[in-house]
Protein backbone atom coordinates (compact mmCIF):
# COMPACT_ATOMS: atom_id res chain seq x y z
CA UNK A 1 0.00 0.00 0.00
CA UNK A 2 2.83 2.37 0.87
CA UNK A 3 4.49 1.63 -2.49
CA UNK A 4 1.22 2.25 -4.29
CA UNK A 5 0.82 5.66 -2.61
CA UNK A 6 4.39 6.61 -3.50
CA UNK A 7 3.76 5.66 -7.14
CA UNK A 8 0.54 7.71 -7.14
CA UNK A 9 2.35 10.75 -5.78
CA UNK A 10 5.03 10.43 -8.43
CA UNK A 11 2.41 10.17 -11.19
CA UNK A 12 0.53 13.15 -9.70
CA UNK A 13 3.57 15.38 -10.20
CA UNK A 14 4.78 13.88 -13.49
CA UNK A 15 1.55 13.83 -15.48
CA UNK A 16 0.76 17.58 -15.35
CA UNK A 17 4.30 18.39 -16.45
CA UNK A 18 4.02 15.94 -19.34
CA UNK A 19 0.70 17.47 -20.36
CA UNK A 20 2.24 20.94 -20.22
CA UNK A 21 5.17 19.81 -22.35
CA UNK A 22 2.76 18.28 -24.85
CA UNK A 23 0.79 21.54 -24.92
CA UNK A 24 3.99 23.50 -25.47
CA UNK A 25 4.97 21.20 -28.32
CA UNK A 26 1.70 22.04 -30.06
CA UNK A 27 2.45 25.74 -29.86
CA UNK A 28 4.91 27.57 -32.09
CA UNK A 29 8.35 27.97 -30.60
CA UNK A 30 8.37 31.60 -31.69
CA UNK A 31 5.71 34.13 -32.69
CA UNK A 32 7.04 36.94 -34.88
CA UNK A 33 4.80 39.98 -35.20
CA UNK A 34 5.75 42.24 -38.11
CA UNK A 35 4.30 45.75 -38.40
CA UNK A 36 5.19 47.75 -41.49
CA UNK A 37 4.92 51.45 -40.71
CA UNK A 38 2.65 53.21 -43.26
CA UNK A 39 1.81 50.22 -45.46
CA UNK A 40 -1.32 50.63 -47.54
CA UNK A 41 -3.02 47.38 -48.57
CA UNK A 42 -2.54 48.16 -52.25
CA UNK A 43 1.25 47.98 -51.89
CA UNK A 44 0.77 44.21 -51.82
CA UNK A 45 -1.05 44.24 -55.15
CA UNK A 46 0.45 47.25 -56.93
CA UNK A 47 4.05 46.10 -56.60
CA UNK A 48 3.28 42.38 -56.80
CA UNK A 49 5.07 41.82 -60.12
CA UNK A 50 8.31 43.13 -58.62
CA UNK A 51 8.23 40.88 -55.52
CA UNK A 52 10.15 37.62 -55.34
CA UNK A 53 8.65 34.34 -54.13
CA UNK A 54 10.28 34.29 -50.69
CA UNK A 55 8.91 37.41 -48.98
CA UNK A 56 5.40 38.85 -49.23
CA UNK A 57 4.36 36.19 -51.76
CA UNK A 58 5.48 33.38 -49.47
CA UNK A 59 3.31 34.76 -46.68
CA UNK A 60 0.37 35.19 -49.06
CA UNK A 61 0.61 31.90 -50.96
CA UNK A 62 1.41 29.65 -48.01
CA UNK A 63 -0.46 31.56 -45.32
CA UNK A 64 -3.79 33.31 -44.80
CA UNK A 65 -4.52 36.67 -46.41
CA UNK A 66 -7.17 38.94 -44.86
CA UNK A 67 -7.80 41.25 -47.80
CA UNK A 68 -10.39 43.52 -46.22
CA UNK A 69 -8.54 44.43 -43.06
CA UNK A 70 -9.12 47.84 -41.46
CA UNK A 71 -8.43 50.02 -38.49
CA UNK A 72 -11.66 50.57 -36.60
CA UNK A 73 -10.78 53.83 -34.89
CA UNK A 74 -9.42 57.33 -35.39
CA UNK A 75 -6.58 58.45 -35.29
CA UNK A 76 -4.59 56.15 -37.57
CA UNK A 77 -1.15 57.04 -36.27
CA UNK A 78 1.99 55.10 -35.34
CA UNK A 79 1.74 54.78 -31.57
CA UNK A 80 -2.00 53.96 -31.41
CA UNK A 81 -1.50 51.55 -34.30
CA UNK A 82 1.24 49.52 -32.65
CA UNK A 83 -0.58 49.53 -29.33
CA UNK A 84 -3.85 48.36 -30.90
CA UNK A 85 -2.26 45.52 -32.88
CA UNK A 86 -0.79 43.96 -29.76
CA UNK A 87 -3.42 44.82 -27.12
CA UNK A 88 -6.42 43.78 -29.19
CA UNK A 89 -8.28 46.99 -28.43
CA UNK A 90 -8.44 50.66 -29.41
CA UNK A 91 -7.26 53.94 -27.84
CA UNK A 92 -10.58 54.12 -26.02
CA UNK A 93 -9.22 51.39 -23.74
CA UNK A 94 -5.43 51.20 -24.07
CA UNK A 95 -5.00 54.97 -23.75
CA UNK A 96 -2.44 55.63 -26.47
CA UNK A 97 -4.47 58.29 -28.28
CA UNK A 98 -1.65 59.69 -30.47
CA UNK A 99 2.12 59.85 -30.74
CA UNK A 100 2.09 63.04 -28.65
CA UNK A 101 -0.94 64.46 -26.91
CA UNK A 102 -1.97 67.26 -24.59
CA UNK A 103 -2.21 66.14 -20.98
CA UNK A 104 -5.28 67.83 -19.51
CA UNK A 105 -3.98 67.42 -15.96
CA UNK A 106 -0.34 68.47 -16.24
CA UNK A 107 -1.16 71.08 -18.93
CA UNK A 108 1.65 69.97 -21.23
CA UNK A 109 2.28 67.89 -24.34
CA UNK A 110 3.48 64.37 -23.54
CA UNK A 111 5.13 61.75 -25.73
CA UNK A 112 3.61 58.27 -25.76
CA UNK A 113 6.66 56.40 -24.39
CA UNK A 114 8.75 59.13 -22.77
CA UNK A 115 9.63 58.39 -19.15
CA UNK A 116 12.03 60.74 -17.43
CA UNK A 117 12.36 58.37 -14.49
CA UNK A 118 14.29 56.00 -16.74
CA UNK A 119 18.01 56.06 -17.52
CA UNK A 120 19.33 55.69 -21.09
CA UNK A 121 21.19 52.44 -21.79
CA UNK A 122 23.66 52.32 -24.66
CA UNK A 123 23.64 56.11 -25.04
CA UNK A 124 23.73 59.25 -22.92
CA UNK A 125 20.96 60.82 -25.01
CA UNK A 126 17.48 61.42 -23.63
CA UNK A 127 16.33 59.19 -26.51
CA UNK A 128 16.90 56.37 -24.04
CA UNK A 129 14.49 57.72 -21.40
CA UNK A 130 11.56 55.57 -22.47
CA UNK A 131 9.11 52.96 -21.15
CA UNK A 132 5.58 51.62 -21.80
CA UNK A 133 4.14 53.26 -18.67
CA UNK A 134 1.42 55.19 -20.55
CA UNK A 135 0.02 52.00 -22.10
CA UNK A 136 -2.91 51.06 -19.85
CA UNK A 137 -3.59 47.46 -20.91
CA UNK A 138 -1.58 44.30 -21.57
CA UNK A 139 -0.37 42.97 -24.89
CA UNK A 140 -0.59 39.35 -25.99
CA UNK A 141 3.17 39.22 -25.37
CA UNK A 142 2.49 40.16 -21.73
CA UNK A 143 -0.09 37.42 -21.45
CA UNK A 144 2.32 34.88 -22.91
CA UNK A 145 4.99 35.96 -20.44
CA UNK A 146 2.61 35.53 -17.52
CA UNK A 147 1.27 32.21 -18.84
CA UNK A 148 4.77 30.76 -19.12
CA UNK A 149 5.83 32.17 -15.74
CA UNK A 150 8.20 34.44 -17.67
CA UNK A 151 10.05 31.52 -19.22
CA UNK A 152 8.89 32.66 -22.67
CA UNK A 153 10.88 35.67 -23.82
CA UNK A 154 9.64 38.89 -25.43
CA UNK A 155 11.93 41.11 -27.50
CA UNK A 156 10.77 44.27 -29.31
CA UNK A 157 12.72 45.84 -32.19
CA UNK A 158 12.13 48.95 -34.31
CA UNK A 159 13.97 52.02 -35.47
CA UNK A 160 11.26 54.07 -33.73
CA UNK A 161 11.17 53.76 -29.94
CA UNK A 162 7.37 53.61 -29.89
CA UNK A 163 7.42 50.85 -32.52
CA UNK A 164 9.61 48.71 -30.27
CA UNK A 165 8.24 49.52 -26.82
CA UNK A 166 4.45 49.43 -27.19
CA UNK A 167 4.21 46.02 -28.94
CA UNK A 168 6.56 44.37 -26.44
CA UNK A 169 4.35 45.47 -23.56
CA UNK A 170 5.06 45.81 -19.84
CA UNK A 171 6.87 42.55 -19.13
CA UNK A 172 9.29 42.40 -22.06
CA UNK A 173 12.83 41.18 -21.59
CA UNK A 174 13.97 43.98 -23.86
CA UNK A 175 12.97 46.56 -26.44
CA UNK A 176 15.59 48.10 -28.70
CA UNK A 177 15.40 51.15 -30.95
CA UNK A 178 17.86 53.02 -33.16
CA UNK A 179 19.71 56.16 -32.11
CA UNK A 180 20.94 57.88 -35.29
CA UNK A 181 22.56 61.33 -35.27
CA UNK A 182 26.28 60.90 -34.64
CA UNK A 183 25.96 57.50 -32.95
CA UNK A 184 24.29 54.96 -35.25
CA UNK A 185 23.56 52.53 -32.41
CA UNK A 186 20.74 50.38 -31.08
CA UNK A 187 19.80 51.47 -27.57
CA UNK A 188 17.33 50.76 -24.78
CA UNK A 189 16.42 52.05 -21.32
CA UNK A 190 16.78 51.08 -17.69
CA UNK A 191 13.18 49.89 -17.74
CA UNK A 192 14.57 46.71 -19.28
CA UNK A 193 18.20 46.43 -18.16
CA UNK A 194 21.21 48.23 -16.75
CA UNK A 195 23.56 47.57 -19.65
CA UNK A 196 23.36 46.28 -23.21
CA UNK A 197 23.87 42.54 -23.75
CA UNK A 198 27.14 41.54 -25.40
CA UNK A 199 25.41 40.67 -28.69
CA UNK A 200 23.98 44.19 -28.98
CA UNK A 201 27.30 45.79 -28.11
CA UNK A 202 28.98 43.63 -30.73
CA UNK A 203 26.37 44.54 -33.33
CA UNK A 204 26.82 48.25 -32.62
CA UNK A 205 30.57 47.86 -32.98
CA UNK A 206 30.31 45.88 -36.21
CA UNK A 207 29.99 48.91 -38.48
CA UNK A 208 26.73 47.58 -39.91
CA UNK A 209 24.96 50.95 -39.63
CA UNK A 210 27.87 52.75 -41.30
CA UNK A 211 27.78 50.24 -44.16
CA UNK A 212 24.40 51.67 -45.21
CA UNK A 213 25.82 55.16 -45.68
CA UNK A 214 26.23 54.38 -49.35
CA UNK A 215 24.46 55.11 -52.62
CA UNK A 216 20.74 54.38 -52.66
CA UNK A 217 19.68 53.56 -56.20
CA UNK A 218 16.75 51.51 -57.46
CA UNK A 219 17.01 47.75 -57.05
CA UNK A 220 15.82 47.19 -60.60
CA UNK A 221 16.10 49.45 -63.65
CA UNK A 222 14.12 52.57 -62.77
CA UNK A 223 12.40 52.48 -66.16
CA UNK A 224 10.63 49.27 -65.07
CA UNK A 225 9.04 51.04 -62.10
CA UNK A 226 5.87 51.72 -64.05
CA UNK A 227 3.72 51.24 -60.93
CA UNK A 228 4.82 54.63 -59.58
CA UNK A 229 4.85 58.18 -60.89
CA UNK A 230 7.78 59.91 -62.64
CA UNK A 231 10.94 60.27 -60.57
CA UNK A 232 11.10 64.03 -61.09
CA UNK A 233 7.90 65.74 -59.98
CA UNK A 234 6.57 68.46 -57.69
CA UNK A 235 5.15 66.20 -54.99
CA UNK A 236 8.28 65.03 -53.16
CA UNK A 237 10.43 66.54 -50.43
CA UNK A 238 13.88 65.03 -50.85
CA UNK A 239 17.06 65.66 -48.87
CA UNK A 240 18.96 68.80 -48.00
CA UNK A 241 22.00 69.21 -50.22
CA UNK A 242 20.41 67.55 -53.26
CA UNK A 243 18.64 69.79 -55.72
CA UNK A 244 16.09 67.23 -56.89
CA UNK A 245 14.30 64.33 -55.19
CA UNK A 246 15.54 61.83 -57.76
CA UNK A 247 17.62 58.66 -57.76
CA UNK A 248 20.42 57.99 -57.01
CA UNK A 249 21.12 59.33 -53.49
CA UNK A 250 24.66 59.40 -52.11
CA UNK A 251 23.77 58.91 -48.45
CA UNK A 252 27.29 59.31 -47.12
CA UNK A 253 27.66 62.67 -48.81
CA UNK A 254 24.16 63.77 -47.80
CA UNK A 255 24.38 62.55 -44.19
CA UNK A 256 26.16 65.67 -42.92
CA UNK A 257 23.19 67.91 -43.73
CA UNK A 258 20.52 65.31 -42.94
CA UNK A 259 21.11 64.20 -39.36
CA UNK A 260 24.11 61.94 -39.72
CA UNK A 261 23.04 58.32 -39.30
CA UNK A 262 19.42 59.50 -39.22
CA UNK A 263 19.40 59.62 -43.01
CA UNK A 264 19.38 55.81 -43.06
CA UNK A 265 15.92 55.87 -41.50
CA UNK A 266 14.59 57.81 -44.48
CA UNK A 267 15.66 55.19 -46.99
CA UNK A 268 15.02 51.54 -47.81
CA UNK A 269 18.23 50.69 -45.95
CA UNK A 270 16.54 51.43 -42.61
CA UNK A 271 14.51 48.26 -43.17
CA UNK A 272 17.67 46.29 -44.00
CA UNK A 273 19.34 47.49 -40.82
CA UNK A 274 16.24 46.50 -38.82
CA UNK A 275 16.23 43.03 -40.41
CA UNK A 276 19.95 42.66 -39.66
CA UNK A 277 19.34 43.48 -36.01
CA UNK A 278 16.29 41.20 -35.75
CA UNK A 279 18.31 38.31 -37.21
CA UNK A 280 21.07 39.02 -34.69
CA UNK A 281 18.47 39.05 -31.90
CA UNK A 282 17.23 35.57 -32.80
CA UNK A 283 20.71 34.23 -32.13
CA UNK A 284 21.66 36.62 -29.34
CA UNK A 285 18.48 36.02 -27.33
CA UNK A 286 18.18 32.31 -28.28
CA UNK A 287 14.63 32.89 -29.49
CA UNK A 288 12.68 29.76 -30.38
CA UNK A 289 15.32 27.50 -28.86
CA UNK A 290 12.86 25.41 -26.85
CA UNK A 291 9.20 24.42 -26.70
CA UNK A 292 8.21 27.42 -24.58
CA UNK A 293 6.88 30.12 -26.93
CA UNK A 294 8.91 33.30 -27.33
CA UNK A 295 7.66 36.52 -28.97
CA UNK A 296 9.64 38.76 -31.30
CA UNK A 297 8.03 42.02 -32.37
CA UNK A 298 9.59 43.73 -35.39
CA UNK A 299 8.44 47.05 -36.76
CA UNK A 300 9.86 48.28 -40.05
CA UNK A 301 9.75 52.04 -39.49
CA UNK A 302 11.45 53.31 -42.65
CA UNK A 303 8.46 53.06 -45.04
CA UNK A 304 6.79 55.74 -42.91
CA UNK A 305 9.78 58.07 -43.15
CA UNK A 306 10.01 57.49 -46.90
CA UNK A 307 6.28 57.98 -47.41
CA UNK A 308 6.18 61.21 -45.43
CA UNK A 309 9.08 62.55 -47.47
CA UNK A 310 8.31 61.34 -50.98
CA UNK A 311 4.60 60.40 -51.09
CA UNK A 312 2.76 57.15 -51.67
CA UNK A 313 3.15 57.07 -55.47
CA UNK A 314 6.87 57.82 -55.54
CA UNK A 315 9.55 55.60 -56.98
CA UNK A 316 11.27 55.89 -53.59
CA UNK A 317 8.31 54.18 -51.92
CA UNK A 318 8.22 51.48 -54.60
CA UNK A 319 11.91 50.74 -54.22
CA UNK A 320 11.52 50.67 -50.45
CA UNK A 321 8.90 47.91 -50.72
CA UNK A 322 10.85 45.95 -53.33
CA UNK A 323 13.82 45.93 -50.96
CA UNK A 324 11.64 45.25 -47.90
CA UNK A 325 10.39 42.13 -49.69
CA UNK A 326 14.00 40.91 -49.81
CA UNK A 327 14.54 41.75 -46.14
CA UNK A 328 11.44 39.80 -45.10
CA UNK A 329 12.70 36.88 -47.16
CA UNK A 330 16.02 37.02 -45.29
CA UNK A 331 14.18 37.03 -41.97
CA UNK A 332 12.00 34.07 -42.94
CA UNK A 333 15.03 32.11 -44.15
CA UNK A 334 16.71 32.77 -40.80
CA UNK A 335 13.64 31.49 -38.96
CA UNK A 336 13.62 28.35 -41.14
CA UNK A 337 17.24 27.66 -40.33
CA UNK A 338 17.31 28.53 -36.65
CA UNK A 339 13.82 27.83 -35.31
CA UNK A 340 12.80 25.30 -37.96
CA UNK A 341 10.24 25.21 -40.75
CA UNK A 342 6.77 24.69 -39.33
CA UNK A 343 7.89 25.62 -35.81
CA UNK A 344 7.13 29.36 -35.83
CA UNK A 345 4.19 31.65 -36.57
CA UNK A 346 4.32 35.04 -38.28
CA UNK A 347 1.77 37.76 -38.80
CA UNK A 348 2.31 40.90 -40.86
CA UNK A 349 0.21 44.04 -40.76
CA UNK A 350 0.62 47.83 -40.63
CA UNK A 351 0.03 50.61 -38.12
CA UNK A 352 -1.81 52.78 -40.68
CA UNK A 353 -1.96 53.56 -44.37
CA UNK A 354 -1.46 56.97 -45.99
CA UNK A 355 -3.18 59.52 -48.18
CA UNK A 356 -2.01 60.34 -51.68
CA UNK A 357 -0.30 63.75 -51.87
CA UNK A 358 -3.25 66.18 -52.05
CA UNK A 359 -1.45 68.36 -54.61
CA UNK A 360 -1.13 65.28 -56.84
CA UNK A 361 -4.82 64.43 -56.37
CA UNK A 362 -5.82 68.02 -57.10
CA UNK A 363 -3.83 67.95 -60.34
CA UNK A 364 -5.81 64.85 -61.32
CA UNK A 365 -9.19 66.48 -60.58
CA UNK A 366 -9.80 64.58 -57.34
CA UNK A 367 -11.05 66.72 -54.41
CA UNK A 368 -8.15 67.34 -52.03
CA UNK A 369 -6.45 70.19 -50.29
CA UNK A 370 -4.50 71.69 -47.40
CA UNK A 371 -5.99 73.13 -44.23
CA UNK A 372 -5.63 76.74 -43.16
CA UNK A 373 -5.57 76.09 -39.42
CA UNK A 374 -4.32 79.58 -38.55
CA UNK A 375 -7.37 81.22 -40.13
CA UNK A 376 -9.69 78.72 -38.41
CA UNK A 377 -8.18 79.47 -34.98
CA UNK A 378 -8.60 83.21 -35.48
CA UNK A 379 -12.21 82.77 -36.52
CA UNK A 380 -12.97 80.53 -33.55
CA UNK A 381 -11.36 82.99 -31.14
CA UNK A 382 -13.57 85.77 -32.46
CA UNK A 383 -16.65 83.55 -32.12
CA UNK A 384 -15.84 82.73 -28.49
CA UNK A 385 -15.40 86.43 -27.67
CA UNK A 386 -18.72 87.38 -29.26
CA UNK A 387 -20.62 84.44 -27.77
CA UNK A 388 -19.15 84.01 -24.28
CA UNK A 389 -17.31 87.26 -23.71
CA UNK A 390 -13.91 85.56 -23.60
CA UNK A 391 -11.71 84.65 -26.57
CA UNK A 392 -9.35 82.54 -24.48
CA UNK A 393 -11.46 79.51 -23.65
CA UNK A 394 -9.35 77.15 -25.77
CA UNK A 395 -6.39 75.70 -23.91
CA UNK A 396 -4.89 73.56 -26.67
CA UNK A 397 -5.54 72.40 -30.22
CA UNK A 398 -3.77 69.21 -31.30
CA UNK A 399 -4.47 65.92 -33.06
CA UNK A 400 -7.68 67.39 -34.57
CA UNK A 401 -9.04 67.97 -31.07
CA UNK A 402 -9.89 71.11 -29.13
CA UNK A 403 -9.11 71.14 -25.41
CA UNK A 404 -11.03 73.73 -23.43
CA UNK A 405 -9.94 75.61 -20.32
CA UNK A 406 -12.40 73.94 -18.01
CA UNK A 407 -11.36 75.97 -14.97
CA UNK A 408 -12.06 79.23 -16.78
CA UNK A 409 -15.38 77.93 -18.11
CA UNK A 410 -16.37 76.98 -14.57
CA UNK A 411 -15.30 80.36 -13.18
CA UNK A 412 -17.38 82.15 -15.82
CA UNK A 413 -20.40 80.08 -14.79
CA UNK A 414 -20.67 78.48 -18.22
CA UNK A 415 -21.97 74.99 -18.91
CA UNK A 416 -19.21 72.84 -20.40
CA UNK A 417 -21.52 70.79 -22.62
CA UNK A 418 -23.13 73.97 -23.92
CA UNK A 419 -19.74 75.47 -24.83
CA UNK A 420 -18.71 72.26 -26.57
CA UNK A 421 -21.93 72.17 -28.60
CA UNK A 422 -21.65 75.84 -29.52
CA UNK A 423 -18.14 75.26 -30.86
CA UNK A 424 -19.30 72.24 -32.89
CA UNK A 425 -22.15 74.28 -34.40
CA UNK A 426 -19.68 77.03 -35.26
CA UNK A 427 -16.81 75.07 -36.79
CA UNK A 428 -19.02 72.78 -38.86
CA UNK A 429 -19.43 75.84 -41.09
CA UNK A 430 -15.69 76.20 -41.63
CA UNK A 431 -14.17 75.29 -44.95
CA UNK A 432 -12.93 71.68 -45.11
CA UNK A 433 -14.46 70.65 -41.73
CA UNK A 434 -16.33 67.45 -42.55
CA UNK A 435 -17.79 66.56 -39.17
CA UNK A 436 -17.37 67.56 -35.52
CA UNK A 437 -18.50 66.04 -32.24
CA UNK A 438 -18.43 66.92 -28.57
CA UNK A 439 -16.71 64.88 -25.88
CA UNK A 440 -20.02 64.84 -24.02
CA UNK A 441 -21.64 62.96 -26.90
CA UNK A 442 -18.65 60.63 -27.27
CA UNK A 443 -18.91 59.70 -23.58
CA UNK A 444 -22.69 59.39 -23.35
CA UNK A 445 -23.92 58.08 -26.72
CA UNK A 446 -23.16 54.84 -28.55
CA UNK A 447 -22.27 54.89 -32.25
CA UNK A 448 -22.48 51.51 -33.93
CA UNK A 449 -21.30 52.32 -37.44
CA UNK A 450 -19.80 54.91 -39.71
CA UNK A 451 -17.01 57.33 -39.06
CA UNK A 452 -18.67 58.27 -35.76
CA UNK A 453 -17.98 54.78 -34.45
CA UNK A 454 -14.32 55.08 -35.48
CA UNK A 455 -14.06 58.39 -33.68
CA UNK A 456 -15.65 56.94 -30.54
CA UNK A 457 -13.31 53.93 -30.56
CA UNK A 458 -10.41 56.36 -30.52
CA UNK A 459 -11.90 58.57 -27.83
CA UNK A 460 -10.43 58.11 -24.36
CA UNK A 461 -12.41 59.93 -21.69
CA UNK A 462 -9.35 60.62 -19.54
CA UNK A 463 -7.08 61.83 -22.32
CA UNK A 464 -9.05 63.08 -25.33
CA UNK A 465 -10.22 66.64 -26.01
CA UNK A 466 -13.56 68.45 -25.69
CA UNK A 467 -14.30 68.75 -29.40
CA UNK A 468 -13.21 66.23 -32.02
CA UNK A 469 -12.91 67.33 -35.65
CA UNK A 470 -12.93 65.32 -38.88
CA UNK A 471 -11.74 67.05 -42.02
CA UNK A 472 -12.88 66.34 -45.56
CA UNK A 473 -11.30 63.38 -47.39
CA UNK A 474 -7.75 64.04 -48.59
CA UNK A 475 -7.60 67.41 -46.79
CA UNK A 476 -4.61 67.55 -44.47
CA UNK A 477 -2.53 69.90 -42.38
CA UNK A 478 0.84 69.12 -43.91
CA UNK A 479 3.47 70.28 -46.35
CA UNK A 480 2.65 70.31 -50.08
CA UNK A 481 5.08 67.44 -50.60
CA UNK A 482 4.91 63.94 -49.17
CA UNK A 483 2.10 61.94 -47.58
CA UNK A 484 0.64 61.71 -44.10
CA UNK A 485 -2.11 59.80 -42.25
CA UNK A 486 -4.46 59.88 -39.28
CA UNK A 487 -7.98 59.85 -40.71
CA UNK A 488 -10.73 57.24 -40.72
CA UNK A 489 -10.96 57.07 -44.52
CA UNK A 490 -10.05 53.93 -46.42
CA UNK A 491 -6.66 55.16 -47.58
CA UNK A 492 -5.61 55.29 -43.91
CA UNK A 493 -7.57 52.33 -42.51
CA UNK A 494 -7.10 49.60 -45.17
CA UNK A 495 -3.88 47.71 -44.45
CA UNK A 496 -2.53 44.18 -45.00
CA UNK A 497 -3.02 41.31 -42.59
CA UNK A 498 -1.15 38.11 -43.35
CA UNK A 499 -0.82 35.07 -41.07
CA UNK A 500 1.71 32.34 -41.76
CA UNK A 501 3.25 29.28 -40.16
CA UNK A 502 2.40 26.88 -37.38
CA UNK A 503 -1.28 26.68 -36.54
CA UNK A 504 -2.33 28.82 -39.52
CA UNK A 505 -4.57 27.70 -42.38
CA UNK A 506 -3.83 28.43 -46.01
CA UNK A 507 -6.43 30.68 -47.60
CA UNK A 508 -7.83 34.16 -48.00
CA UNK A 509 -10.96 36.15 -47.20
CA UNK A 510 -12.70 39.35 -48.22
CA UNK A 511 -14.72 39.34 -45.00
CA UNK A 512 -13.98 42.44 -42.99
CA UNK A 513 -11.50 42.04 -40.17
CA UNK A 514 -10.21 44.72 -37.83
CA UNK A 515 -6.94 45.46 -36.09
CA UNK A 516 -8.14 44.43 -32.58
CA UNK A 517 -8.79 40.90 -33.92
CA UNK A 518 -5.07 40.16 -34.24
CA UNK A 519 -4.11 39.89 -30.57
CA UNK A 520 -6.97 37.57 -29.51
CA UNK A 521 -6.24 35.40 -32.56
CA UNK A 522 -2.63 34.93 -31.47
CA UNK A 523 -3.76 34.46 -27.86
CA UNK A 524 -6.18 31.73 -28.98
CA UNK A 525 -3.41 30.08 -30.99
CA UNK A 526 -1.18 30.01 -27.90
CA UNK A 527 -3.94 29.08 -25.47
CA UNK A 528 -3.19 32.10 -23.27
CA UNK A 529 -5.50 34.72 -21.80
CA UNK A 530 -6.62 37.51 -24.08
CA UNK A 531 -5.00 40.88 -23.31
CA UNK A 532 -6.92 42.39 -20.41
CA UNK A 533 -8.55 45.18 -22.43
CA UNK A 534 -9.08 43.21 -25.63
CA UNK A 535 -12.26 43.96 -27.56
CA UNK A 536 -11.44 42.06 -30.76
CA UNK A 537 -12.54 38.56 -31.69
CA UNK A 538 -10.32 35.58 -32.62
CA UNK A 539 -10.31 34.96 -36.36
CA UNK A 540 -11.34 31.32 -36.20
CA UNK A 541 -11.13 30.86 -39.98
CA UNK A 542 -7.40 31.68 -39.83
CA UNK A 543 -6.52 29.05 -37.23
CA UNK A 544 -5.78 25.48 -38.26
Amino acid sequence: MKGFLSLSLVLLFILPVTAQQKSNQNNPKLVVGIVVDQMRYDYLTRFESKYGNGGFKRLINDGYNCKNHHFNYIPTKTAPGHASVYTGTTPKNHGIIANDWYDKYTKEMVYCVNDNSMTPVGTTSDDGKMSPHRLKTTTFADENRMFTQKRGKTIGIAIKDRGAILPAGHTANAAYWFRGKDEGKWITSSFYMDELPTWVTNFNASGKAASYLKVWDTFYDIDTYVESTSDLNNYEGGFKGKETATFPYNLKALSKDNGGYDIIKYTAYGNSLTADFAIAAIDGEHLGDDAITDVLTVSFSSPDYVGHNFGVSSKEVQDTYIRLDKDIERLLNKLDKTVGKGEYTVFLTADHGAVEVPAYLHDHDIPAGYLNTKEAKQRLSKFLQNTFGDSDLVENVSNDQIFLNREKINNLGLDLAHVQTAIVNEIINYKDVYKAYTATNMASLSYNNGIEMLLQNGYNQKRSGDVLVIYAPAHISYSRTGSTHGSGFNYDTHVPLLFYGKGIKQGETFEKTTIPDIAPTISALLGVSFPNGSTGQPLEKVLD
